[in-house]
């Protein structure tokens, strides 16, 4: 029997991770395009949850919205009342934290010099934080 391959890939897949985010009110999400510095991964994903269950209902839903689109999870880390998720979507990794986890890891900060866009949704974030990488991924919708 053979595996079923991933139809969706790269920044289709980020949209969907990104729209699943949004859907059940994930808070700052970031885009981190790390394609010129990391060669295990296209793009990450990071967005804050206010507590371990709505983090568990952001791993669901982004789950439940690529594997619908014919993408399938390569793996989890995390599960249950962790302060921090992960998603591995190959090209893309989805890290679902709470506040203090993020604060504490600091990703955005080890991943500085890649490039960064903030999700379009301005509930998230303050507009001026927004990058152009965000609008070339809606142009393309």
């Amino acid at each position: 029997m053979s595996k079923k391959l991933n139809t969706v890939h790269g920044e289709e897949l980020v949209k969907l991770a990104i729209q699943a985010l949004e859907d059940v009110k994930a808070n700052d999400i970031q885009i981190i395009d790390v394609r010129e510095k990391h060669s295990l991964t296209d793009y990450m994903i990071i967005a804050t949850g206010t507590s371990n269950r709505q983090i568990n209902a952001m791993l669901e839903k982004v789950r439940e919205v690529v594997k619908a689109h014919g993408a399938q999870p390569l793996g989890e880390e995390g599960k249950g009342d962790s302060d921090w998720v992960l998603l591995d979507l190959n090209d893309v990794i989805v890290h679902m934290m709470t506040a203090a986890a993020r604060q504490f890891y600091d990703l955005e900060r080890l991943w500085q010099g890649a490039e960064q866009s903030r999700a379009a949704d301005g509930k998230h974030h303050n507009p001026e934080n927004a990058h152009e990488y965000s609008e070339k991924l809606k142009d393309r919708e």
